[in-house]
């Protein structure tokens, strides 16, 4: 189903699938007829012991993989997937990869899709107002889980939405790129953030780790997982 004006919402039964943590990503292969293979890593929606994996997939016009995701995937189709994968990025409720603080979520684009798993995980643990999300994307279009997001919104996380090209109606903020003054106005005080975990385009991971840093952020608290050159 689609998830966003360029992006495609994906449901897999993967026979055998050990459940994953919230957090995790794994890797797609295709295989052509000439035997030409090609893989991609991608972010899971979804978490917990189901042998349903919930993707999120945004094309990338000139890609090799997420083209034929949104695009010609069809229900019944077979496709090789390997995971789950990535323990530094996962959230659990208790035990290694907890927190008992104050965490902070911050996704560019896609890069949300991890960070919804993560949202969901620490609402199911009745942690969620222990969680906070920033949600920097092109236009309210380009919003992944926008309903899902306001139903958590509902349940206690707060949000936070950087609009950088175009906003909603009324909305009170004009829309620009996501700057170091905007990053601390969402974050008033650093010192109470346990954790915080960023996801999204490499210079949009890179830039805000770097401010988070200079805002106080100790860079053992941040975890960062990128894509994109």
């Amino acid at each position: 189903m689609p998830e966003t004006v360029s992006a495609r919402r994906i449901v897999l039964d993967v026979p055998g699938w050990p459940g994953n943590d919230a957090g995790s990503h794994l890797d797609v292969r295709l295989t052509a007829p000439d035997g030409y293979q090609a893989s991609r890593s991608y972010s899971i929606a979804s978490y917990g012991p189901s042998p349903q994996v919930l993707l999120s997939v945004d094309e990338i016009p000139t890609g090799e993989v997420s083209p034929f995701l949104t695009g010609e995937l069809r229900v019944g189709d077979q496709i090789e997937v390997h995971g789950p994968l990535g323990a530094y990025f996962v959230w659990r409720p208790t035990g290694f990869g907890s927190t008992t603080g104050p965490v902070q979520l911050i996704g560019g684009g896609s890069g949300i899709v991890p960070l919804y798993a993560i949202a969901r995980a620490a609402a199911d643990a009745d942690r969620v107002a222990d969680f906070r999300l920033l949600s920097s994307v092109r236009s309210p279009d380009n919003q992944f889980f926008d309903t899902e997001l306001d139903a958590l919104a509902a349940a206690g996380l707060r949000i936070d939405r950087i609009y950088t090209r175009e906003a909603p109606a009324g909305w009170p903020v004009a829309p620009g790129r996501l700057t170091r003054e905007t990053l601390a106005a969402a974050i008033p005080d650093a010192t109470t953030i346990e954790r915080s975990y960023v996801c999204g385009p490499t210079p949009f991971v890179e830039a805000v780790a770097d401010w988070l840093i200079a805002l106080g952020h100790a860079p053992g608290t941040i975890r960062t997982e990128r894509f994109g050159g």
